[in-house]
């Protein structure tokens, strides 16, 4: 049996420090080794106890998180879990930080919430197995493609994606030309996180990005992200496809989840589809993307190496619902090899 994660836990706060600490010591499996107020605080602790995952604060006094993660990941690189409060301002920051090289993040608990962290030992037991404290460096990204340069076909792309899923989102899109095909996305997120990562992919990549909204039609050069939340995004209508919001149950302990995507985009679209599952825990995606696979669509799976966490993608690959799988950054091409419209003009 393997040792308990051992965790340092980095807030100015000593009454979130208590609670993170309480929430992570009731898991067998995890033991909080040590807790920091601050930056220099935490260096000294990291130094002396060694940890196997951090849990750090974006906001502290003297320097603040994402300035201290930057040092930890180019002076001594190791998973650390980033913990934020709800807002805008700290959803861009904790956005900024996984590009940095944070394993994953939480959000802080709102006042009255009745499992507050209640995945965040999961996070850090996970973190503590990762082969690599930070993602391996990708090959540097294409410029997108000039329109001229690629013509879509009739295809609907679904992606799916969890831990490790904002940089991984980031490399694969900015692959896409001005002219994508229509591409739908559910990355495990906080809710008050999906608009800022919209935001910021819109702002990183050519086509369009947008947080999905109910209705909303499926059109190439535009990207559609499902809000975080108490609803799952699906795509409905045959004869003119567009984004459904559903109210339902969690699905794999997930809402929104990649299955429903993925069902859905099975049901609508069949071979005339691309399903692409990235990094995450767990297995959500990975019976959809069978699904999908069985209904005729073209399917691709992140592999292992270039994986934060090889978990939805490793499910996928075991179930025989990856056609493909390949390095991340290679998906990008190999989606616009598959969309892009045959000489006759049909795809």
């Amino acid at each position: 049996m393997s040792a308990p994660a051992r965790v340092l836990v980095v807030d100015d706060s000593p009454t979130m420090r208590g609670l993170i600490s309480a929430v992570l010591n009731s898991d067998p499996d995890v033991n909080v080794i040590g807790q920091a107020g601050d930056a220099l605080e935490a260096r000294e602790a990291i130094k002396r106890l060694n940890p196997d995952v951090v849990t750090l604060d974006i906001e502290m006094p003297n320097m603040n998180g994402l300035e201290f993660l930057e040092k930890i990941m180019r002076l001594r690189p190791m998973p650390v879990i980033m913990v934020s409060s709800m807002t805008h301002r700290g959803a861009e920051a904790t956005l900024a930080a996984l590009e940095i090289g944070a394993f994953d993040c939480v959000g802080k608990p709102l006042p009255g919430e009745p499992r507050p962290f209640g995945d965040l030992a999961d996070k850090v037991k996970a973190a503590a197995r990762s082969k690599r404290a930070m993602p391996a460096p990708v090959a540097a990204v294409a410029a997108p493609a000039k329109p001229a340069d690629f013509r879509v076909g009739r295809k609907i792309v679904a992606i799916g994606s969890s831990t490790g899923g904002v940089e991984a989102l980031i490399t694969v899109l900015q692959k896409y030309p001005v002219n994508c095909p229509p591409t739908v996305i559910t990355q495990h997120m906080p809710s008050t996180f999906t608009k800022s990562f919209a935001e910021r992919l819109n702002r990183l990549c050519a086509p369009v990005v947008q947080e999905a909204t109910e209705g909303a039609r499926l059109e190439i050069g535009k990207i559609y992200l499902a809000p975080g939340g108490d609803r799952h995004l699906q795509v409905t209508n045959p004869s003119a496809p567009c984004c459904r919001l559903v109210e339902r149950d969690a699905v794999n302990g997930h809402r929104p989840s990649v299955d429903v995507l993925f069902d859905s985009v099975a049901e609508l679209a069949g071979r005339n589809a691309v399903g692409v599952i990235l990094t995450g825990m767990g297995r959500d995606g990975a019976a959809g993307l069978l699904k999908m696979r069985h209904a005729g669509a073209r399917t691709i799976g992140q592999n292992e190496k270039t994986c934060v966490v090889y978990g939805m993608p490793r499910v996928a690959h075991e179930l025989g619902a990856v056609e493909t799988q390949l390095p991340l950054g290679s998906i990008g091409d190999e989606i616009l090899k598959i969309t892009a419209a045959r000489k006759e003009g049909s795809d």
